[in-house]
């Protein structure tokens, strides 16, 4: 599978680079198997794949244009699968499409995952995707410290309440000794490529993100950073996670399989070869082929999880989920290394 990876990504990687790498639209599908089983049509099978925006899903791009996926299930079963993929704004959007059984994977936040797995949305997490550096950044210049937007009325963009954004604020509250919820009520919901406009145009004061966002945001100098963000979760932690529906998990096994290898594939060749996988995504993100390396060599990407269960007993004792998890297997499922 990896020979075939690195056969198709060389001839895709010269039409990328004749056609550069301006921004590119990532519009949602909508699925077609409503019932959120997979399903046969026309003797093709379908799945509905959600995912969201930046370079912490740099791998599941490579995924979608090279249908690797779809590469990995011919290649075991010879039969054909349609990959439907939705982009969506945040993980409590994706939680939402499972209820609605609108998709089968999804590719979220390890905060929204973990609450989705609480409120037995149905699925478990499968895989890690990637973790990346956040931060806080702002216009405001009264504005230094976590405790100078306590007790004030400044908006706050990012993503959703109940993002791994909203609970890395609110495990910074803690650590800086405020209430992890001090800042609810300033937060205001938008996808990352909207915060950032609305940060550097004036229409809210400041923005938790991250990669790539937040490093174009570190080059304006009418910007600064409030610390203490990276500092609760780290690059190395977990943030991006890969979530299977139980039932594909049960019920299809080929296909969960397929879509395991072709995620474990994608984040090799981003590993192994960088250069080569930033000119392929770039266009995706708005960036050069530069300055998409540079970020992309900033993350780190792997199968494995990292700090997920430690996160699970922070949101229970601060009440951003009702129950705590017994242990690290009641949220993953058993192909699924880390901690």
């Amino acid at each position: 599978m990896r020979r075939m990876l690195a056969m198709v990504l060389s001839v895709m990687l010269g039409i990328a680079t004749i056609a550069g790498c301006g921004a590119k639209e990532n519009k949602a599908v909508g699925n077609e198997n409503p019932k959120g089983t997979v399903s046969n049509d026309a003797n093709v099978e379908t799945i509905g794949i959600a995912y969201q925006y930046g370079l912490a899903y740099a791998p599941l791009i490579i995924v979608k244009e090279q249908g690797l996926i779809e590469q990995a299930y011919e290649a075991a079963t010879g039969k054909q699968i349609k990959v439907t993929w939705n982009q969506m704004s945040s993980g409590p959007d994706i939680n939402t499409a499972f209820v609605s059984g609108t998709i089968h994977i999804g590719f979220m936040g390890v905060a929204p995952a973990i609450t989705g797995i609480s409120n037995e949305v149905g699925y478990k997490i499968f895989t890690n995707l990637s973790g990346q550096e956040h931060g806080l950044m702002t216009s405001d210049t009264s504005v230094n410290t976590l405790g100078d937007l306590v007790g004030s009325d400044k908006q706050i963009a990012l993503v959703n309440i109940g993002s791994i954004q909203h609970i890395i604020l609110g495990r910074a509250l803690d650590y800086a000794g405020y209430d992890a919820h001090a800042l609810d009520s300033n937060i205001v919901a938008m996808k990352h490529p909207d915060g950032m406009n609305a940060l550097m145009s004036g229409g809210v004061p400041c923005q938790l993100t991250t990669n790539p966002y937040l490093f174009r945001e570190r080059q304006d100098g009418n910007l600064h950073e409030v610390k203490g963000i990276s500092d609760v979760w780290s690059v190395e932690d977990s943030f991006i996670v890969g979530v299977a529906s139980k039932n594909l998990y049960e019920n299809n096994p080929e296909l969960y399989n397929a879509v395991c290898d072709a995620i474990a594939d994608a984040i090799a060749y981003v590993n192994e070869n960088p250069k080569e996988a930033a000119k392929l995504t770039c266009e995706y993100n708005g960036n050069s082929a530069e300055d998409e390396l540079e970020y992309m060599m900033a993350g780190n990407y792997s199968t494995e999880t990292k700090g997920i269960f430690e996160l699970s007993a922070f949101m229970a004792d601060a009440g951003f989920i009702e129950n705590r998890f017994e242990s690290y297997s009641d949220f993953v499922f058993e192909n699924v290394r880390g901690d």
